[in-house]
Order: structure tokens, then sequence, then C-alpha cells
């Protein structure tokens, strides 16, 4: 994965677009592709309301929660195998 760009950069390349140069010129002159100029917009215009769908802040969130959620899980997998394991050992032959 490329290592992301900087909010500066980021800033001026959609401002650039505002102003109305289009966007695939700001991405042959910035050297990004224009799909990725296209995402930025739009998690952009999302951000401002402009748009629906999930803010830059809820998504963060969001990718936290996913991964807490995820060790959760694993911890609890663990613990019921562990539990398992030594009810097993604590049986008595016959």
């Amino acid at each position: 994965m490329p290592a992301p760009y900087p909010d500066e950069f980021r800033d001026r390349a959609k401002q650039m677009v505002r102003d109305g140069t289009p966007i695939a010129q700001v991405a042959k002159q910035l050297g990004i592709a224009e799909s990725g100029l296209r995402r930025w917009l739009d998690q952009d215009a999302v951000d401002a309301g402009r748009k629906p769908g999930l803010t830059s802040d809820e998504r963060k969130e969001l990718a936290e929660l996913r991964r807490k959620n995820r060790r959760l899980e694993m911890e609890n997998e663990i613990l019921k195998r562990a539990a398992a394991y030594f009810a097993q050992e604590n049986v008595l032959p016959k």
C-alpha cells in the first residue's frame, strides 16, 4: 500500500479542482490517480455535509470498533477453548 499523501497536498489538489481545473488535468499535473482524487473530493463532500455517507471521523471510529470487536472475539474463543481443555482434564476416570 502506498504511503498516504500529506493533508496539505490533498487540500491543494481539491482546491485546484474547485477552482475549475478538470480532475484529469490536476491528477496528471500532480502525478496521482484520477480515482484517488475523486475519492478525496467525495469524502470532502461527505465531511462537509453536502453528500450522505460516513464522515472521516465516523470511518476512523468504525475501524477502531471493528478492530476491538475482532480482538474481543479472539479472546473469547481462547477462553472457551481453555475452559473446555481444563474441564476435560478434571474429569475423573471410571
